[in-house]
């Protein structure tokens, strides 16, 4: 606030200038004293990554750490002719000398983040496949490997890694052309070149059931309730020795709870949905069937109820 002549109070008066707009205001009358004003003052911030680092920088987006230069480096724009005239000339002569030799890092950075967000993960997962994918790279022996491949590989790790699983057909969804059996290989190569590097067993985190429930369910569109059903009765399943991979057996108890409901789903939806096989659906059901009054919830289902069940 400050002091100003008003011209209606026909004395000077405290004044509040509203920074959002760019007035300068009376607090006694409200009338506009000033409008669409400049504000010169400083408007620096810190974008450091330490609190403690106070420097009012302005411009540059964050320091990366695992590339050689931080990724500050500067990049010479070509102009608007043709690339033949920016190559020909002294600044394109120089760019190329002093080419950036992470340039295939960030290449691949560039890869792991479109992948993500194609994916809707989080930042802490990309953040973990590019440290992957830099351990590998620092190892010297994943040239004439298909790269599409390592990064998808390298994603599917980070997500195991950060308890976030994803199956590998999704992950193979958005890999550019890469095939489960390729991602499937450069996992096992990432997994043991970390191996040899560390001297011990990569960590990648148990895939439970449930860890899929939850996205699986939206995909089919299912109401609250069959959904809270869904995930008891799948933590539930994990109490009886049912030698079904995590993944069909989500798949299985998804068939189960939608045939209880009036909003029954398709077999063939549910293997849409889920990735699983219509045959691998059908096997895992066969396989849950003995347990299904332990499994699926009282509230949700009656006895009698389970006993209307197609059996396998």
């Amino acid at each position: 606030m400050g002091d100003a002549f008003c011209s209606d109070c026909k004395k000077h008066t405290e004044v509040v200038f509203d920074h959002s707009a760019g007035d300068t205001v009376c607090s006694e009358c409200g009338l506009v004293l000033e409008s669409h004003s400049i504000d010169e003052t400083s408007e620096w911030r810190t974008f450091a990554n330490e609190s403690g680092d106070n420097d009012p920088v302005r411009v540059g987006g964050p320091t990366n750490p695992l590339l050689a230069d931080g990724g500050l480096s500067t990049v010479i724009a070509k102009p608007n002719g043709t690339s033949g005239e920016f190559l020909s000339s002294s600044l394109g002569r120089w760019q190329n000398r002093g080419s950036n030799s992470d340039r295939g890092l960030i290449l691949a950075f560039k890869t792991i983040a479109t992948m993500s967000d194609r994916l809707g993960l989080v930042a802490t997962i990309k953040d973990r496949a590019n440290e992957i994918f830099k351990k590998v790279e620092d190892q010297k022996s994943s040239r004439g490997r298909n790269q599409d491949a390592l990064l998808a590989a390298c994603l599917y790790i980070a997500c195991r890694q950060e308890d976030k699983p994803r199956t590998v057909k999704e992950i193979c969804s958005v890999a550019n052309g890469a095939t489960k059996k390729e991602i499937g290989r450069a996992k096992e190569y990432i997994v043991k070149t970390l191996g040899l590097e560390t001297g011990q067993s990569v960590e990648m985190g148990t895939i439970h059931a449930g860890d899929f429930m939850r996205r699986f369910c939206s995909n089919l569109g299912m109401n609250n309730q069959a959904v809270k059903a869904a995930q008891e009765a799948v933590q539930k399943s994990e109490e009886f020795d049912i030698r079904r991979s995590p993944i069909s057996i989500a798949a299985a108890v998804i068939y189960i709870i939608t045939q209880l409901s009036d909003d029954k789903k398709p077999l063939r939806d549910i293997s849409l949905a889920t990735g699983v096989a219509e045959g691998t659906i059908r096997n895992s059901y066969k396989d849950l069937y003995p347990h299904l009054t332990k499994i699926i919830p009282n509230w949700y289902a009656k006895e009698e109820d389970l006993k209307n069940l197609c059996s396998p």
